[in-house]
Protein backbone atom coordinates (compact mmCIF):
# COMPACT_ATOMS: atom_id res chain seq x y z
CA UNK A 1 0.00 0.00 0.00
CA UNK A 2 1.56 3.80 -0.98
CA UNK A 3 2.03 5.94 1.16
CA UNK A 4 -0.54 8.36 -0.25
CA UNK A 5 -3.43 5.48 -0.30
CA UNK A 6 -2.48 5.26 3.72
CA UNK A 7 -2.89 9.33 4.19
CA UNK A 8 -5.84 9.11 2.63
CA UNK A 9 -7.27 5.84 4.63
CA UNK A 10 -6.67 7.61 7.26
CA UNK A 11 -8.80 10.63 5.84
CA UNK A 12 -11.85 8.55 5.92
CA UNK A 13 -10.88 7.16 9.10
CA UNK A 14 -11.03 10.61 10.94
CA UNK A 15 -14.00 11.41 9.19
CA UNK A 16 -16.20 8.05 10.61
CA UNK A 17 -15.22 9.14 13.95
CA UNK A 18 -16.84 12.40 13.35
CA UNK A 19 -20.04 13.39 15.46
CA UNK A 20 -21.51 14.87 11.94
CA UNK A 21 -23.31 12.34 10.38
CA UNK A 22 -22.92 13.63 7.03
CA UNK A 23 -19.16 13.67 7.27
CA UNK A 24 -19.57 9.51 8.03
CA UNK A 25 -21.77 8.63 5.03
CA UNK A 26 -19.54 10.75 2.98
CA UNK A 27 -16.72 9.07 4.26
CA UNK A 28 -18.34 5.22 4.29
CA UNK A 29 -19.79 6.21 0.74
CA UNK A 30 -16.00 7.43 -0.45
CA UNK A 31 -14.69 3.86 1.19
CA UNK A 32 -16.91 1.06 -0.37
CA UNK A 33 -16.55 3.00 -3.56
CA UNK A 34 -12.30 2.74 -3.38
CA UNK A 35 -13.14 -0.72 -3.25
CA UNK A 36 -9.30 -1.37 -1.50
CA UNK A 37 -9.13 -4.42 1.15
CA UNK A 38 -6.81 -1.97 2.76
CA UNK A 39 -10.20 -0.03 3.76
CA UNK A 40 -11.69 -3.93 5.44
CA UNK A 41 -10.78 -1.87 9.09
CA UNK A 42 -12.30 1.20 8.58
CA UNK A 43 -15.65 -0.07 7.55
CA UNK A 44 -15.88 -2.30 10.37
CA UNK A 45 -15.25 0.54 12.34
CA UNK A 46 -18.20 1.88 10.67
CA UNK A 47 -20.83 -1.35 11.52
CA UNK A 48 -20.25 0.19 15.04
CA UNK A 49 -21.79 3.71 13.66
CA UNK A 50 -24.82 4.37 15.84
CA UNK A 51 -26.62 5.37 12.33
CA UNK A 52 -28.41 2.35 10.34
CA UNK A 53 -27.74 4.35 7.15
CA UNK A 54 -23.88 4.05 7.74
CA UNK A 55 -24.25 0.59 9.03
CA UNK A 56 -25.68 -0.71 5.97
CA UNK A 57 -23.58 1.23 3.45
CA UNK A 58 -20.65 -0.17 5.66
CA UNK A 59 -22.87 -4.02 5.44
CA UNK A 60 -22.72 -3.71 1.17
CA UNK A 61 -19.34 -2.27 1.19
CA UNK A 62 -17.61 -5.19 3.43
CA UNK A 63 -19.73 -7.57 0.83
CA UNK A 64 -18.58 -5.52 -2.58
CA UNK A 65 -14.90 -6.88 -1.16
CA UNK A 66 -15.49 -10.78 -0.53
CA UNK A 67 -12.98 -11.37 1.72
CA UNK A 68 -13.95 -14.18 3.89
CA UNK A 69 -12.02 -12.61 6.82
CA UNK A 70 -14.80 -10.03 7.22
CA UNK A 71 -17.49 -12.99 8.41
CA UNK A 72 -17.04 -12.54 12.13
CA UNK A 73 -17.43 -9.02 11.95
CA UNK A 74 -20.68 -9.22 9.81
CA UNK A 75 -22.14 -11.83 11.89
CA UNK A 76 -23.34 -9.61 14.82
CA UNK A 77 -25.19 -7.77 12.61
CA UNK A 78 -27.45 -10.70 12.16
CA UNK A 79 -28.76 -9.63 15.39
CA UNK A 80 -29.20 -5.95 13.71
CA UNK A 81 -33.08 -4.33 15.21
CA UNK A 82 -33.29 -3.03 11.64
CA UNK A 83 -34.86 -5.29 8.88
CA UNK A 84 -32.82 -4.39 6.36
CA UNK A 85 -29.35 -4.84 8.09
CA UNK A 86 -30.19 -8.02 8.42
CA UNK A 87 -31.26 -8.81 5.55
CA UNK A 88 -28.23 -7.06 3.82
CA UNK A 89 -25.58 -9.05 6.33
CA UNK A 90 -27.68 -12.30 5.82
CA UNK A 91 -26.84 -12.09 1.91
CA UNK A 92 -23.70 -10.61 2.24
CA UNK A 93 -22.69 -13.85 4.39
CA UNK A 94 -24.57 -16.02 2.26
CA UNK A 95 -21.74 -15.73 -0.19
CA UNK A 96 -18.86 -15.83 2.32
CA UNK A 97 -19.23 -18.20 4.80
CA UNK A 98 -17.81 -21.53 4.05
CA UNK A 99 -17.20 -24.50 5.97
CA UNK A 100 -13.97 -23.06 8.05
CA UNK A 101 -16.96 -20.80 9.64
CA UNK A 102 -18.82 -23.61 10.96
CA UNK A 103 -17.74 -23.47 14.63
CA UNK A 104 -18.32 -19.68 14.31
CA UNK A 105 -21.92 -20.16 13.31
CA UNK A 106 -22.93 -23.14 15.97
CA UNK A 107 -21.57 -20.99 18.42
CA UNK A 108 -23.56 -17.74 17.56
CA UNK A 109 -26.88 -20.27 17.99
CA UNK A 110 -26.01 -19.84 21.67
CA UNK A 111 -27.07 -16.27 21.84
CA UNK A 112 -30.28 -15.64 22.91
CA UNK A 113 -31.14 -13.59 19.60
CA UNK A 114 -34.13 -14.97 17.96
CA UNK A 115 -33.41 -13.00 14.54
CA UNK A 116 -29.46 -13.83 15.07
CA UNK A 117 -30.47 -17.88 15.45
CA UNK A 118 -32.84 -17.62 12.57
CA UNK A 119 -30.46 -16.24 10.39
CA UNK A 120 -27.71 -18.21 11.65
CA UNK A 121 -30.06 -21.62 10.35
CA UNK A 122 -30.10 -19.86 7.19
CA UNK A 123 -26.43 -20.08 7.14
CA UNK A 124 -26.32 -23.57 7.95
CA UNK A 125 -28.21 -24.60 4.75
CA UNK A 126 -25.09 -23.07 2.76
CA UNK A 127 -22.71 -25.14 4.32
CA UNK A 128 -24.62 -28.87 4.52
CA UNK A 129 -22.20 -30.10 7.54
CA UNK A 130 -23.82 -32.85 8.99
CA UNK A 131 -21.92 -31.78 12.15
CA UNK A 132 -24.21 -29.27 12.78
CA UNK A 133 -27.22 -31.33 13.07
CA UNK A 134 -26.85 -31.35 17.33
CA UNK A 135 -28.05 -28.25 16.93
CA UNK A 136 -30.44 -27.92 14.80
CA UNK A 137 -32.30 -30.63 16.51
CA UNK A 138 -32.87 -28.31 19.35
CA UNK A 139 -34.25 -25.81 17.57
CA UNK A 140 -36.70 -28.54 16.75
CA UNK A 141 -38.63 -28.32 20.19
CA UNK A 142 -38.37 -23.89 20.22
CA UNK A 143 -40.81 -21.88 21.34
CA UNK A 144 -40.98 -19.99 18.31
CA UNK A 145 -42.60 -21.33 15.19
CA UNK A 146 -40.19 -19.19 12.85
CA UNK A 147 -37.09 -21.34 14.19
CA UNK A 148 -38.93 -24.51 14.36
CA UNK A 149 -39.45 -23.79 10.37
CA UNK A 150 -36.10 -22.97 9.94
CA UNK A 151 -34.65 -25.90 11.97
CA UNK A 152 -36.63 -28.36 9.94
CA UNK A 153 -35.86 -26.94 6.32
CA UNK A 154 -32.23 -26.70 7.49
CA UNK A 155 -32.47 -30.49 8.09
CA UNK A 156 -32.96 -31.12 4.41
CA UNK A 157 -30.05 -29.47 3.17
CA UNK A 158 -27.69 -31.38 5.38
CA UNK A 159 -25.73 -34.27 4.46
CA UNK A 160 -25.90 -37.98 5.12
CA UNK A 161 -29.03 -37.24 7.19
CA UNK A 162 -31.19 -40.17 6.82
CA UNK A 163 -33.20 -41.05 9.36
CA UNK A 164 -34.43 -38.42 11.86
CA UNK A 165 -36.93 -39.24 14.52
CA UNK A 166 -37.28 -35.94 16.45
CA UNK A 167 -38.39 -34.47 12.52
CA UNK A 168 -41.34 -36.55 12.44
CA UNK A 169 -43.60 -34.73 14.99
CA UNK A 170 -43.21 -31.40 12.89
CA UNK A 171 -45.72 -32.74 9.87
CA UNK A 172 -48.64 -32.38 13.01
CA UNK A 173 -47.20 -28.84 14.14
CA UNK A 174 -49.62 -26.18 15.57
CA UNK A 175 -47.92 -23.69 12.57
CA UNK A 176 -49.05 -24.12 9.08
CA UNK A 177 -45.35 -23.07 7.91
CA UNK A 178 -43.75 -25.46 10.10
CA UNK A 179 -46.20 -28.23 9.15
CA UNK A 180 -45.21 -26.91 5.24
CA UNK A 181 -41.81 -27.11 5.63
CA UNK A 182 -41.75 -30.76 8.06
CA UNK A 183 -43.79 -32.07 5.21
CA UNK A 184 -41.03 -31.20 1.88
CA UNK A 185 -38.43 -32.35 4.38
CA UNK A 186 -39.67 -35.78 4.96
CA UNK A 187 -39.47 -36.42 1.65
CA UNK A 188 -35.62 -37.00 2.11
CA UNK A 189 -35.97 -38.84 4.90
CA UNK A 190 -36.08 -42.95 5.32
CA UNK A 191 -37.79 -43.18 8.58
CA UNK A 192 -40.31 -46.06 8.57
CA UNK A 193 -43.25 -43.84 9.50
CA UNK A 194 -42.61 -41.03 6.53
CA UNK A 195 -44.95 -42.51 4.16
CA UNK A 196 -47.66 -42.76 6.50
CA UNK A 197 -47.41 -39.54 8.22
CA UNK A 198 -47.05 -37.84 4.44
CA UNK A 199 -50.64 -39.37 3.26
CA UNK A 200 -52.27 -38.60 6.46
CA UNK A 201 -51.23 -34.59 5.62
CA UNK A 202 -51.58 -35.54 1.74
CA UNK A 203 -55.57 -36.46 2.79
CA UNK A 204 -56.67 -34.44 5.33
CA UNK A 205 -54.24 -31.53 6.77
CA UNK A 206 -56.50 -28.21 6.57
CA UNK A 207 -53.99 -26.10 4.40
CA UNK A 208 -53.72 -26.98 1.47
CA UNK A 209 -50.23 -25.94 0.98
CA UNK A 210 -49.23 -28.48 3.91
CA UNK A 211 -51.22 -31.21 1.18
CA UNK A 212 -49.35 -30.34 -1.61
CA UNK A 213 -46.12 -30.57 -0.05
CA UNK A 214 -47.02 -33.87 1.06
CA UNK A 215 -47.11 -34.86 -2.33
CA UNK A 216 -44.44 -33.39 -3.76
CA UNK A 217 -42.31 -35.61 -1.05
CA UNK A 218 -44.75 -38.54 -1.74
CA UNK A 219 -43.68 -38.35 -5.47
CA UNK A 220 -39.81 -38.49 -3.86
CA UNK A 221 -40.49 -41.14 -1.73
CA UNK A 222 -42.29 -43.26 -4.59
CA UNK A 223 -44.03 -45.62 -2.35
CA UNK A 224 -47.57 -47.56 -3.66
CA UNK A 225 -48.66 -47.32 0.38
CA UNK A 226 -49.45 -43.71 0.01
CA UNK A 227 -51.95 -44.25 -3.37
CA UNK A 228 -55.08 -44.02 -0.99
CA UNK A 229 -54.36 -41.06 0.14
CA UNK A 230 -53.46 -39.61 -3.70
CA UNK A 231 -56.79 -41.12 -4.78
CA UNK A 232 -58.32 -38.42 -2.03
CA UNK A 233 -55.75 -35.53 -3.69
CA UNK A 234 -56.87 -35.93 -7.12
CA UNK A 235 -60.92 -34.71 -6.08
CA UNK A 236 -58.99 -31.55 -4.03
CA UNK A 237 -60.78 -28.37 -4.00
CA UNK A 238 -56.98 -27.15 -4.89
CA UNK A 239 -55.27 -26.91 -8.53
CA UNK A 240 -51.89 -27.09 -6.59
CA UNK A 241 -52.92 -30.71 -4.94
CA UNK A 242 -54.63 -32.18 -7.32
CA UNK A 243 -51.33 -31.16 -9.82
CA UNK A 244 -48.94 -32.76 -7.22
CA UNK A 245 -50.77 -35.67 -6.47
CA UNK A 246 -50.53 -36.73 -10.38
CA UNK A 247 -46.63 -36.31 -10.08
CA UNK A 248 -46.88 -38.47 -7.48
CA UNK A 249 -49.02 -41.29 -9.89
CA UNK A 250 -45.77 -40.68 -11.99
CA UNK A 251 -43.56 -42.66 -9.89
CA UNK A 252 -45.85 -44.93 -9.08
CA UNK A 253 -48.04 -45.90 -12.22
CA UNK A 254 -51.44 -47.45 -10.53
CA UNK A 255 -54.05 -49.06 -12.62
CA UNK A 256 -56.98 -48.41 -9.46
CA UNK A 257 -55.95 -44.58 -10.37
CA UNK A 258 -56.90 -45.00 -14.36
CA UNK A 259 -60.23 -43.61 -14.11
CA UNK A 260 -59.42 -40.68 -12.02
CA UNK A 261 -56.11 -39.58 -14.01
CA UNK A 262 -58.07 -39.62 -17.09
CA UNK A 263 -61.01 -37.56 -16.10
CA UNK A 264 -58.06 -35.05 -14.79
CA UNK A 265 -57.31 -34.62 -18.56
CA UNK A 266 -60.59 -32.25 -18.57
CA UNK A 267 -59.31 -30.18 -15.02
CA UNK A 268 -60.20 -26.49 -15.58
CA UNK A 269 -56.61 -25.76 -14.91
CA UNK A 270 -53.92 -26.55 -17.62
CA UNK A 271 -51.70 -27.74 -15.58
CA UNK A 272 -53.51 -30.39 -14.13
CA UNK A 273 -54.09 -31.41 -17.91
CA UNK A 274 -50.91 -32.02 -18.57
CA UNK A 275 -49.53 -33.81 -15.30
CA UNK A 276 -52.48 -36.14 -15.88
CA UNK A 277 -51.31 -36.82 -19.75
CA UNK A 278 -48.27 -37.62 -18.76
CA UNK A 279 -49.42 -39.97 -15.74
CA UNK A 280 -51.50 -41.73 -18.68
CA UNK A 281 -48.13 -42.24 -20.38
CA UNK A 282 -46.34 -43.22 -17.18
CA UNK A 283 -48.94 -46.23 -16.56
CA UNK A 284 -49.26 -47.33 -20.16
CA UNK A 285 -52.55 -48.16 -20.55
CA UNK A 286 -54.27 -48.54 -23.74
CA UNK A 287 -57.81 -47.54 -22.29
CA UNK A 288 -56.32 -43.91 -22.10
CA UNK A 289 -55.99 -43.39 -25.33
CA UNK A 290 -59.33 -42.28 -26.83
CA UNK A 291 -58.89 -39.48 -23.45
CA UNK A 292 -55.21 -38.68 -24.86
CA UNK A 293 -56.35 -38.15 -28.68
CA UNK A 294 -59.03 -35.76 -27.75
CA UNK A 295 -56.65 -33.95 -25.62
CA UNK A 296 -54.67 -33.38 -28.65
CA UNK A 297 -57.38 -30.26 -29.42
CA UNK A 298 -56.55 -29.07 -25.69
CA UNK A 299 -55.91 -24.87 -26.34
CA UNK A 300 -53.21 -24.93 -24.21
CA UNK A 301 -50.12 -26.57 -26.50
CA UNK A 302 -48.38 -27.66 -23.36
CA UNK A 303 -51.15 -29.97 -23.07
CA UNK A 304 -51.86 -31.54 -26.33
CA UNK A 305 -47.56 -32.03 -27.04
CA UNK A 306 -47.77 -34.21 -23.75
CA UNK A 307 -51.04 -35.91 -25.04
CA UNK A 308 -48.94 -36.72 -28.08
CA UNK A 309 -46.07 -37.83 -25.99
CA UNK A 310 -48.49 -40.40 -23.58
CA UNK A 311 -50.16 -42.06 -26.98
CA UNK A 312 -46.54 -42.34 -28.27
CA UNK A 313 -45.13 -43.87 -24.95
CA UNK A 314 -48.26 -46.04 -24.61
CA UNK A 315 -48.54 -47.71 -28.28
CA UNK A 316 -44.83 -47.99 -27.70
CA UNK A 317 -45.07 -50.52 -25.20
CA UNK A 318 -47.58 -52.24 -26.24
Amino acid sequence: MSADTNSELDRWLEMLRSPVLSDRLVAVKTLQHLGEEEAIDALILALQDENTAVQKIAVTALWELANPVVVPALLPRLASKNAEIRQEALSALGELVSSEHLLLLLEALHQEDINLQLNVLILLRKIHDVQSLPAVLTFLKSEHPQLREAAITTLRYLNQVQICPPALSLIADSDDSVRRAAALTLGYLADGEVVELLSQSLASDPDWQVRRNAAKSLAIQANPKAIPAVEVALKDEQWQVRKSALQVLQNIPDFQCLSEVIEALADEYSDVRKEAAIALGNLGNPDAITALQQALDDPDRDVSIYAQRAIQKIQENC
